[in-house]
């Protein structure tokens, strides 16, 4: 998708009869390739001063990491973003880097302890360390990039403590920065790829989320068009959808 995402981006630039500095992406997605994910964020930032995200449905894993790339996100009480655990190719198919890492490090826990079964020993010798060591790759990645992000777009207007007033440092973001990545990336909180994590659990980790949930014109707007994109991408059965005002 990297080619055509940035055809689209390219082609909605050009159109000088509109502001140009502002990309607001209305995002829907399961996830995917957090790689992908950052050739996307890279075209955005060549050309955007400022990145909005709107989830009417779900952005999950590779999905959430995206969001995280923006100065702000929009949600309403019903949207949701998902634990990033990043999808990695086994030859087959994707699958969760993090729960094939988390598996692999029970068995290897239950080793040291003399646990280990041999069903367990035979499924743990089985395992291929390069895709071993992919999965390890491909986590750190997402933990670096949503530091890198959060930092430099979420928390670049993050000046002063809302509570007491303080001035924020440069270091404080940077900390709050690795505890959020820590804690999306957490299976043990958790414990399924798939899981919503709504507006309130990412207010409540320190990541200010915009809630429309109340503003019942914008609201509409944002559900009757995301509902009928859906349609027409169900309809047609594309895996992949982008839409703007001047682009199908």
């Amino acid at each position: 998708m990297d080619k055509n995402y940035r055809d689209f981006i390219e082609h909605l630039k050009q159109d000088t009869t509109k502001n140009n500095d502002k990309l607001v992406v209305l995002l829907n997605t399961p996830g995917g390739s957090v790689e992908t994910v950052e050739r996307f964020v890279n075209i955005n930032k060549h050309f955007y001063n400022e990145v909005y995200f709107v989830v009417p449905d779900n952005a999950m894993s590779a999905g959430m990491v995206f969001c995280l790339s923006g100065d702000k996100i929009y949600m309403d009480y019903s949207s949701a973003l998902g634990p990033i655990d990043p999808q990695v190719y086994n030859g087959k198919q994707f699958v969760p880097a993090l729960g094939y890492l988390d598996k692999v490090n029970e068995f290897v826990q239950k080793s040291t302890n003399n646990c280990l079964s041999q069903a367990e020993l035979l499924l743990l010798q089985q395992n291929d360390l390069a895709f071993l060591r992919l999965c390890e790759q491909s986590r750190d990645l997402t933990v670096s990039l949503i530091k890198e992000w959060l930092v430099n777009c979420k928390f670049k207007n993050w000046n002063t403590h809302s509570q007491t007033g303080a001035v924020v440092t440069e270091y404080e973001k940077i900390e709050r920065a690795k505890e959020i990545a820590m804690k999306l990336g957490d299976n043990s909180l958790w414990h399924t790829h798939g899981r919503c994590i709504d507006i309130l659990k990412l207010n409540a980790m320190g990541l200010k989320i915009d809630d429309y949930s109340n503003n019942r014109e914008l609201k509409e707007a944002i559900r009757t068009y995301n509902n009928l994109v859906i349609s027409f991408v169900e309809k047609m059965k594309f895996p992949i959808f982008l839409h703007s005002r001047n682009y199908v």
